[in-house]
């Protein structure tokens, strides 16, 4: 058999490597922590399973952009919940969660060999992957002095950031838009936790104190994933400049990216409720809580997160040290290099997992 064409292109994929990790964890007498990925375990609420279920009868083609009932819920909540303004729309467009959108957006905005993608230092691995899809070249930058002679096309921004709970301050996102507009390039604010604000309260790129009053150069996305237990629905949006969002649903609509209708139906139900998100932040708040607790008491610091589903930790050892000795104690956890080479000496630890392991760990570290 030939080679694959992606052999060497792509990276391995990080979570392969931790595989020695998870064996050893599993064998704890009493069994694993599984605090490595930000996969929700709370219950779907029961108001967005009936929404899908009562559009189970679907038998034709959903349209690339989106029935206008779902653009006009994802353009009412960004208003009522985080004050974003003139959102119409032809703005909006419902995508197959976040994560397909991330790794195909530069394709999709006509980025290729020869450009260059700005992500931050530490990042999500699937803006790399991305990059690499449209034979890009990336640049880590978190910041516009940091782009140096780069003239990056797409700058990525992550805030609340996957993997440090960081987030920007208004002036720092301003900045950043304000670059990308002088240099005609665009901004892709990613905004999944932007629900998740603990001790930090982040803000959203579309808002008129970081953007004014337009969306140009600017495209926001979002994600039900994590504040409504959605991973399984893949289910999430992007809004921003007209004629960007116009762009990208020209190419998923040749390339069949549909989100389903029943799915849509409830977007539809999720954006227009506030109480199962509230009920879910508590729920979050309080095991953050607990689990911060435990670690310092442990002996690790809490770096930066402030908001977001994980606590970015160290000890002033190498991350994998760190990793494998949690192991032993039945915690598993994701080693920092996985998001960058300043991720070396971090540790990222999620808060996707039921009050009762989020107990068990507790008990286990500070024993």
């Amino acid at each position: 058999m030939p080679p694959s064409y992606w052999s060497g292109r792509l990276p391995d994929f990080p979570w392969d490597a931790l595989a020695p990790c998870a064996e050893r964890a599993r064998a704890h007498p009493g069994g694993i922590v599984d605090l490595s990925i930000g996969a929700p375990v709370d219950p779907t609420p029961p108001l967005i399973q009936r929404a899908l279920a009562d559009a189970a009868n679907a038998p034709g083609y959903p349209t690339a952009a989106g029935i206008e009932a779902v653009r006009e819920a994802a353009a009412s909540w960004l208003a009522a919940r985080h004050g974003v303004l003139g959102l119409g729309i032809d703005a909006v467009a419902p995508t197959i969660g976040s994560k397909e959108l991330v790794a195909w957006l530069p394709l999709m905005l006509g980025i290729g060999p020869g450009d260059v993608v700005a992500v931050p230092r530490l990042a999500y691995p699937t803006y790399d992957v991305g990059v690499r899809l449209a034979g890009a070249r990336m640049h880590a930058a978190d910041d516009v002095a940091e782009f140096g002679a780069q003239a990056p096309r797409l700058i990525w921004v992550n805030s609340p950031s996957n993997p440090t709970g960081a987030v920007r301050p208004v002036r720092q996102l301003a900045g950043i838009l304000a670059w990308a507009r002088d240099h005609d390039a665009v901004v892709a604010s990613d905004e999944c936790y932007l629900d998740l604000g603990f001790e930090a309260s982040p803000v959203s790129m579309l808002h008129p104190s970081v953007c004014g009053d337009t969306h140009a150069n600017l495209l926001s996305l979002h994600s039900l994933s994590k504040r409504s237990n959605l991973a399984g629905y893949r289910a999430g949006f992007v809004a921003g400049d007209p004629s960007l969002v116009a762009s990208i649903v020209t190419v998923r609509k040749h390339a069949g990216l549909l989100v389903p209708q029943p799915v849509q139906a409830a977007m539809i139900a999720a954006y227009g409720d506030e109480t199962h998100v509230d009920e879910q932040h508590a729920r979050y708040a309080a095991r953050r809580a607990r689990l911060r607790n435990a670690l310092t008491q442990a002996g690790f610091r809490v770096d930066h997160s402030g908001a977001g589903l994980y606590l970015w930790v160290s000890r002033g050892e190498d991350c994998w040290t760190t990793t494998k000795a949690l192991a032993e104690l039945g915690i598993l956890v994701a080693p920092g290099s996985f998001y960058g080479p300043d991720g070396a000496e971090h540790v990222r630890i999620g808060l996707t997992a039921s009050d009762e392991r989020i107990g068990a760990a507790c008990e286990r570290l500070t024993a």
